[in-house]
């Protein structure tokens, strides 16, 4: 019988990192839906990032320390960046 294999640091760190802007797209929903504002891309954004990570995950064979789940959470990471912006500029 061959030892289990250990998680490495990576392996953790890429879902975790995945989490903070899914969560904030979560958050970003509730107060679209609350003022009315973006709803279409709050609506979009969390449905994206089920799918892009359900993707990811199966061509990485479940590795989350895979590049393809690396590039998926620098991407959402990038969105959140812009949307940031976009609120910005718009205030």
């Amino acid at each position: 019988m061959s030892a289990p294999a250990e998680i490495t640091r990576a392996q953790r760190f890429w879902p975790i990192a995945g989490a903070i802007p899914f969560l904030l797209s979560i958050f970003l929903l509730g107060v679209s839906l609350n003022s009315g504002a973006l709803t279409v891309f709050a609506v979009v954004w969390p449905l994206l990032q089920v799918a892009g990570y359900t993707m990811t995950l199966r061509l990485a064979k479940g590795d989350t320390s895979h590049d393809l789940v690396k590039t998926q959470v620098i991407l959402h990471y990038i969105a959140l960046i812009l949307l940031v912006v976009l609120l910005v500029r718009a205030s």
